[in-house]
Protein backbone atom coordinates (compact mmCIF):
# COMPACT_ATOMS: atom_id res chain seq x y z
CA UNK A 1 0.00 0.00 0.00
CA UNK A 2 1.44 3.32 -1.06
CA UNK A 3 2.14 5.82 1.74
CA UNK A 4 -0.28 8.60 2.12
CA UNK A 5 1.03 11.98 0.99
CA UNK A 6 0.07 14.89 3.19
CA UNK A 7 -2.09 17.57 1.61
CA UNK A 8 -0.33 20.59 0.26
CA UNK A 9 -1.82 22.83 2.96
CA UNK A 10 -0.14 20.78 5.74
CA UNK A 11 3.39 21.02 4.36
CA UNK A 12 5.85 22.52 6.77
CA UNK A 13 6.79 26.08 5.95
CA UNK A 14 10.49 26.82 5.56
CA UNK A 15 12.17 28.12 8.71
CA UNK A 16 14.71 30.92 8.66
CA UNK A 17 18.11 29.96 9.98
CA UNK A 18 20.04 31.86 12.63
CA UNK A 19 22.53 32.94 9.97
CA UNK A 20 19.73 34.43 7.87
CA UNK A 21 18.34 36.36 10.82
CA UNK A 22 21.71 37.84 11.75
CA UNK A 23 22.40 38.60 8.08
CA UNK A 24 19.10 40.52 7.86
CA UNK A 25 19.84 42.59 10.98
CA UNK A 26 23.41 43.23 9.86
CA UNK A 27 22.25 44.23 6.39
CA UNK A 28 19.72 46.71 7.79
CA UNK A 29 22.37 48.23 10.05
CA UNK A 30 24.82 48.57 7.16
CA UNK A 31 22.17 50.18 4.92
CA UNK A 32 21.23 52.67 7.66
CA UNK A 33 24.88 53.58 8.21
CA UNK A 34 25.50 54.03 4.47
CA UNK A 35 22.42 56.24 4.10
CA UNK A 36 23.55 58.44 6.97
CA UNK A 37 27.11 58.59 5.70
CA UNK A 38 26.32 59.27 2.04
CA UNK A 39 23.26 61.51 2.36
CA UNK A 40 23.78 63.26 5.73
CA UNK A 41 24.07 66.62 3.97
CA UNK A 42 20.51 66.43 2.59
CA UNK A 43 18.72 64.41 5.27
CA UNK A 44 18.21 67.24 7.76
CA UNK A 45 14.87 68.52 6.34
CA UNK A 46 13.47 65.00 6.14
CA UNK A 47 14.53 64.07 9.68
CA UNK A 48 13.11 67.36 10.98
CA UNK A 49 9.87 66.71 9.07
CA UNK A 50 9.65 63.20 10.55
CA UNK A 51 10.04 64.63 14.04
CA UNK A 52 7.32 67.21 13.40
CA UNK A 53 4.95 64.55 12.06
CA UNK A 54 5.65 62.26 15.01
CA UNK A 55 5.08 65.10 17.46
CA UNK A 56 1.82 66.29 15.85
CA UNK A 57 0.32 62.85 15.17
CA UNK A 58 -1.67 62.71 18.46
CA UNK A 59 -3.21 66.12 17.71
CA UNK A 60 -4.06 65.02 14.17
CA UNK A 61 -5.67 61.88 15.59
CA UNK A 62 -7.84 64.00 17.91
CA UNK A 63 -8.94 66.21 15.02
CA UNK A 64 -9.89 63.18 12.91
CA UNK A 65 -12.01 61.90 15.80
CA UNK A 66 -13.89 65.21 15.65
CA UNK A 67 -14.81 64.49 12.03
CA UNK A 68 -12.05 66.23 10.06
CA UNK A 69 -10.39 64.34 7.22
CA UNK A 70 -6.80 63.37 7.94
CA UNK A 71 -5.48 65.61 5.14
CA UNK A 72 -7.37 68.64 6.48
CA UNK A 73 -6.15 67.99 10.02
CA UNK A 74 -2.55 67.72 8.81
CA UNK A 75 -2.88 70.92 6.77
CA UNK A 76 -4.31 72.88 9.70
CA UNK A 77 -1.60 71.71 12.09
CA UNK A 78 1.29 72.43 9.69
CA UNK A 79 -0.09 75.89 8.83
CA UNK A 80 -0.56 76.60 12.53
CA UNK A 81 3.02 75.53 13.27
CA UNK A 82 4.36 77.77 10.47
CA UNK A 83 2.31 80.70 11.75
CA UNK A 84 3.60 80.26 15.31
CA UNK A 85 7.19 80.04 14.04
CA UNK A 86 6.90 83.13 11.87
CA UNK A 87 5.18 85.10 14.62
CA UNK A 88 7.92 84.14 17.09
CA UNK A 89 10.67 85.19 14.66
CA UNK A 90 8.94 88.48 13.82
CA UNK A 91 8.50 89.31 17.51
CA UNK A 92 11.97 88.29 18.65
CA UNK A 93 14.09 89.42 15.70
CA UNK A 94 13.85 93.19 16.40
CA UNK A 95 14.56 92.64 20.11
CA UNK A 96 17.56 90.41 19.35
CA UNK A 97 18.97 92.93 16.85
CA UNK A 98 18.47 95.72 19.38
CA UNK A 99 20.32 93.82 22.10
CA UNK A 100 23.18 92.98 19.73
CA UNK A 101 23.46 96.70 19.03
CA UNK A 102 23.52 97.40 22.75
CA UNK A 103 26.30 94.85 23.16
CA UNK A 104 28.36 96.45 20.39
CA UNK A 105 27.87 99.93 21.86
CA UNK A 106 28.68 98.97 25.44
CA UNK A 107 31.49 96.53 24.74
CA UNK A 108 34.25 99.11 25.47
CA UNK A 109 32.61 99.89 28.84
CA UNK A 110 32.43 96.17 29.60
CA UNK A 111 36.12 95.81 28.80
CA UNK A 112 37.02 98.70 31.11
CA UNK A 113 34.81 97.37 33.89
CA UNK A 114 36.18 93.84 33.60
CA UNK A 115 39.74 95.14 33.62
CA UNK A 116 38.99 97.13 36.76
CA UNK A 117 37.46 94.07 38.41
CA UNK A 118 40.50 91.97 37.49
CA UNK A 119 42.88 94.65 38.78
CA UNK A 120 41.01 94.78 42.09
CA UNK A 121 41.25 91.01 42.52
CA UNK A 122 44.97 91.03 41.69
CA UNK A 123 45.56 93.94 44.09
CA UNK A 124 43.76 92.09 46.88
CA UNK A 125 45.80 88.96 46.20
CA UNK A 126 48.98 91.00 46.16
CA UNK A 127 48.09 92.59 49.49
CA UNK A 128 47.29 89.19 51.01
CA UNK A 129 50.10 87.06 49.57
CA UNK A 130 52.76 89.67 48.99
CA UNK A 131 54.54 90.92 45.86
CA UNK A 132 56.70 87.79 45.69
CA UNK A 133 53.69 85.66 44.64
CA UNK A 134 51.68 88.22 42.67
CA UNK A 135 53.96 90.57 40.77
CA UNK A 136 53.26 93.39 38.33
CA UNK A 137 53.73 91.22 35.23
CA UNK A 138 51.00 88.82 36.33
CA UNK A 139 48.71 91.75 37.04
CA UNK A 140 49.35 93.21 33.58
CA UNK A 141 48.79 89.82 31.92
CA UNK A 142 45.46 89.24 33.68
CA UNK A 143 44.09 92.69 32.96
CA UNK A 144 45.14 92.56 29.31
CA UNK A 145 43.59 89.13 28.76
CA UNK A 146 40.31 90.06 30.46
CA UNK A 147 39.34 92.38 27.63
CA UNK A 148 40.39 89.83 25.03
CA UNK A 149 38.23 87.14 26.64
CA UNK A 150 35.17 89.40 26.75
CA UNK A 151 35.70 90.43 23.11
CA UNK A 152 35.91 86.76 22.11
CA UNK A 153 32.68 85.94 23.96
CA UNK A 154 30.91 88.86 22.30
CA UNK A 155 32.09 87.83 18.83
CA UNK A 156 31.11 84.20 19.42
CA UNK A 157 27.64 85.26 20.62
CA UNK A 158 27.22 87.50 17.57
CA UNK A 159 28.21 84.64 15.23
CA UNK A 160 25.82 82.30 17.01
CA UNK A 161 22.91 84.72 16.67
CA UNK A 162 23.73 85.41 13.02
CA UNK A 163 23.99 81.71 12.26
CA UNK A 164 20.69 80.98 14.05
CA UNK A 165 18.86 83.67 12.09
CA UNK A 166 20.46 82.53 8.83
CA UNK A 167 19.24 79.02 9.53
CA UNK A 168 15.67 80.18 8.99
CA UNK A 169 16.66 81.45 5.55
CA UNK A 170 17.92 78.09 4.35
CA UNK A 171 15.63 76.95 1.55
CA UNK A 172 15.69 73.30 2.56
CA UNK A 173 14.40 74.01 6.06
CA UNK A 174 12.01 76.83 5.19
CA UNK A 175 10.29 75.12 2.25
CA UNK A 176 11.06 71.40 2.09
CA UNK A 177 10.50 70.60 5.76
CA UNK A 178 6.86 71.86 6.00
CA UNK A 179 5.93 70.13 2.74
CA UNK A 180 7.45 66.80 3.75
CA UNK A 181 5.98 67.14 7.25
CA UNK A 182 2.49 67.63 5.79
CA UNK A 183 2.69 64.49 3.65
CA UNK A 184 4.15 62.42 6.48
CA UNK A 185 1.53 63.64 8.95
CA UNK A 186 -1.27 62.99 6.47
CA UNK A 187 -0.08 59.44 5.76
CA UNK A 188 1.32 58.59 9.21
CA UNK A 189 -1.23 55.82 10.02
CA UNK A 190 -0.65 54.28 6.58
CA UNK A 191 3.13 54.43 7.02
CA UNK A 192 2.90 52.75 10.43
CA UNK A 193 0.57 50.06 9.05
CA UNK A 194 2.86 49.42 6.08
CA UNK A 195 5.93 49.04 8.30
CA UNK A 196 3.93 46.75 10.59
CA UNK A 197 3.05 44.55 7.62
CA UNK A 198 6.76 44.10 6.87
CA UNK A 199 7.58 42.70 10.31
CA UNK A 200 8.63 39.04 10.34
CA UNK A 201 5.61 37.05 11.47
CA UNK A 202 7.53 35.01 14.03
CA UNK A 203 8.71 38.08 15.95
CA UNK A 204 5.93 40.53 15.10
CA UNK A 205 4.39 40.54 18.59
CA UNK A 206 7.76 41.07 20.29
CA UNK A 207 8.76 43.83 17.88
CA UNK A 208 5.41 45.61 18.35
CA UNK A 209 5.83 45.49 22.13
CA UNK A 210 9.32 46.98 21.90
CA UNK A 211 8.12 49.63 19.43
CA UNK A 212 5.33 50.66 21.83
CA UNK A 213 7.90 50.92 24.63
CA UNK A 214 10.14 53.12 22.49
CA UNK A 215 7.16 55.28 21.56
CA UNK A 216 6.16 55.66 25.21
CA UNK A 217 9.63 56.75 26.32
CA UNK A 218 10.38 58.92 23.30
CA UNK A 219 7.04 60.73 23.26
CA UNK A 220 7.25 61.48 26.98
CA UNK A 221 10.82 62.77 26.65
CA UNK A 222 10.19 64.90 23.56
CA UNK A 223 6.96 66.50 24.72
CA UNK A 224 8.20 66.95 28.27
CA UNK A 225 11.49 68.48 27.15
CA UNK A 226 9.72 70.81 24.73
CA UNK A 227 7.48 72.17 27.48
CA UNK A 228 10.44 72.41 29.85
CA UNK A 229 12.62 74.28 27.33
CA UNK A 230 9.84 76.70 26.39
CA UNK A 231 9.00 77.50 30.00
CA UNK A 232 12.63 77.95 31.04
CA UNK A 233 13.38 80.10 27.98
CA UNK A 234 10.48 82.42 28.81
CA UNK A 235 11.30 82.45 32.53
CA UNK A 236 15.02 83.14 32.15
CA UNK A 237 14.46 85.75 29.42
CA UNK A 238 11.84 87.56 31.50
CA UNK A 239 13.79 87.26 34.75
CA UNK A 240 17.12 88.47 33.35
CA UNK A 241 15.39 91.31 31.53
CA UNK A 242 13.54 92.37 34.69
CA UNK A 243 16.75 92.63 36.72
CA UNK A 244 18.10 94.94 33.99
CA UNK A 245 20.83 92.67 32.60
CA UNK A 246 22.04 93.71 29.16
CA UNK A 247 21.45 90.90 26.65
CA UNK A 248 19.16 89.28 29.22
CA UNK A 249 16.65 88.33 26.53
CA UNK A 250 19.21 86.56 24.35
CA UNK A 251 20.99 84.84 27.22
CA UNK A 252 17.72 83.73 28.82
CA UNK A 253 16.28 82.31 25.60
CA UNK A 254 19.55 80.53 24.84
CA UNK A 255 19.76 79.05 28.34
CA UNK A 256 16.19 77.77 28.16
CA UNK A 257 16.47 76.29 24.69
CA UNK A 258 19.76 74.58 25.58
CA UNK A 259 18.08 72.91 28.54
CA UNK A 260 17.33 69.84 26.40
CA UNK A 261 20.97 68.98 27.14
CA UNK A 262 20.86 68.21 30.88
CA UNK A 263 22.58 70.88 33.00
CA UNK A 264 24.29 72.48 29.98
CA UNK A 265 21.67 75.19 29.44
CA UNK A 266 21.54 76.25 33.08
CA UNK A 267 25.31 76.22 33.60
CA UNK A 268 26.04 78.06 30.35
CA UNK A 269 23.34 80.68 30.93
CA UNK A 270 24.41 81.24 34.53
CA UNK A 271 28.09 81.61 33.59
CA UNK A 272 27.38 84.11 30.79
CA UNK A 273 24.93 86.04 32.98
CA UNK A 274 27.43 86.28 35.83
CA UNK A 275 30.10 87.57 33.44
CA UNK A 276 27.76 90.24 32.08
CA UNK A 277 26.56 91.16 35.56
CA UNK A 278 30.13 91.64 36.82
CA UNK A 279 30.78 94.08 33.98
CA UNK A 280 27.48 95.93 34.50
CA UNK A 281 26.61 95.90 38.23
CA UNK A 282 28.54 96.12 41.50
CA UNK A 283 30.02 92.76 42.50
CA UNK A 284 27.54 91.40 45.04
CA UNK A 285 24.51 93.12 43.54
CA UNK A 286 25.02 91.43 40.17
CA UNK A 287 25.72 88.01 41.66
CA UNK A 288 22.63 88.16 43.88
CA UNK A 289 20.35 89.23 41.02
CA UNK A 290 21.56 86.61 38.56
CA UNK A 291 21.80 83.91 41.21
CA UNK A 292 18.21 84.51 42.32
CA UNK A 293 16.87 84.11 38.77
CA UNK A 294 18.73 80.86 38.09
CA UNK A 295 18.10 79.33 41.52
CA UNK A 296 14.35 79.92 41.18
CA UNK A 297 14.39 78.56 37.63
CA UNK A 298 16.28 75.45 38.71
CA UNK A 299 13.91 74.84 41.62
CA UNK A 300 10.88 75.14 39.35
CA UNK A 301 12.47 72.78 36.82
CA UNK A 302 13.44 70.19 39.44
CA UNK A 303 10.32 70.21 41.61
CA UNK A 304 7.50 71.29 39.28
CA UNK A 305 8.23 70.79 35.58
CA UNK A 306 10.25 67.59 35.64
CA UNK A 307 8.01 65.59 38.05
CA UNK A 308 4.84 66.76 36.29
CA UNK A 309 5.80 66.35 32.63
CA UNK A 310 8.63 63.82 32.70
CA UNK A 311 8.95 61.96 35.99
CA UNK A 312 9.53 58.23 35.92
CA UNK A 313 8.09 57.80 32.43
CA UNK A 314 11.43 58.69 30.84
CA UNK A 315 14.02 55.97 31.28
CA UNK A 316 16.85 57.99 29.72
CA UNK A 317 19.65 58.78 32.12
CA UNK A 318 21.08 62.29 31.85
CA UNK A 319 24.61 60.97 31.27
CA UNK A 320 23.46 58.84 28.32
CA UNK A 321 21.54 61.76 26.83
CA UNK A 322 24.57 64.06 27.05
CA UNK A 323 26.85 61.39 25.56
CA UNK A 324 24.38 60.62 22.77
CA UNK A 325 23.96 64.28 21.83
CA UNK A 326 27.70 64.91 21.68
CA UNK A 327 28.40 61.62 19.89
CA UNK A 328 25.67 62.28 17.33
CA UNK A 329 26.93 65.81 16.75
CA UNK A 330 30.51 64.60 16.32
CA UNK A 331 29.48 61.89 13.85
CA UNK A 332 26.81 63.61 11.72
CA UNK A 333 26.61 67.25 12.86
CA UNK A 334 23.20 68.75 13.58
CA UNK A 335 21.55 65.73 11.93
CA UNK A 336 23.22 63.53 14.52
CA UNK A 337 21.92 65.74 17.31
CA UNK A 338 18.35 65.30 16.04
CA UNK A 339 18.76 61.52 15.80
CA UNK A 340 20.66 61.09 19.08
CA UNK A 341 17.75 60.80 21.51
CA UNK A 342 15.55 58.50 19.33
CA UNK A 343 18.49 56.17 18.72
CA UNK A 344 19.34 56.21 22.43
CA UNK A 345 15.73 55.36 23.31
CA UNK A 346 15.77 52.42 20.89
CA UNK A 347 19.10 51.14 22.22
CA UNK A 348 17.87 51.47 25.80
CA UNK A 349 14.68 49.50 25.13
CA UNK A 350 16.56 46.75 23.27
CA UNK A 351 19.22 46.56 25.99
CA UNK A 352 16.58 46.12 28.70
CA UNK A 353 14.79 43.49 26.58
CA UNK A 354 17.99 41.51 26.02
CA UNK A 355 18.88 41.84 29.70
CA UNK A 356 15.51 40.35 30.69
CA UNK A 357 16.06 37.49 28.22
CA UNK A 358 19.55 36.91 29.59
CA UNK A 359 18.31 36.81 33.20
CA UNK A 360 15.78 34.11 32.18
CA UNK A 361 18.22 32.08 30.10
CA UNK A 362 20.35 29.06 31.13
CA UNK A 363 23.41 31.22 30.49
CA UNK A 364 22.52 33.12 33.69
CA UNK A 365 20.53 30.47 35.58
CA UNK A 366 23.04 27.60 35.27
CA UNK A 367 24.24 26.64 38.74
CA UNK A 368 27.88 25.92 39.50
CA UNK A 369 28.76 22.24 39.65
CA UNK A 370 28.44 20.60 43.02
CA UNK A 371 31.78 20.09 44.77
CA UNK A 372 33.11 16.56 44.75
CA UNK A 373 33.02 14.73 48.03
Amino acid sequence: MAPLTPPSGSEEEPQATRVQRWALMGGLAVVAWLVLSLFSSILLPFVAASGIAYFLDPLAHQLTRLGLPRAAAAFILIIGLIAVGLLTVLLLYPLVVQQVGVLAARLPDYVVGLKGFAQKIVADLQASLGPDYVNGKLQELITSQAGAILSFVAQALTRLITGGVALFNVLSLAVVTPVVAFYLLRDWPKVVARVDSWLPRRYAAVLRAQAHEVDRILSAWLRGQLLCCLFLALFYAAGLSLIGLDLGLIVGLSAGLLSFIPYVGTITGAAVSVGLALAQFPLWSGLIRVGTVFVIGNLIESYVIYPRFLGDRVELHAVWVIFALFAGGAAFGFLGVLLAVPVTAVIGVLARFWLRRYLQSPLYLDQPPAPER
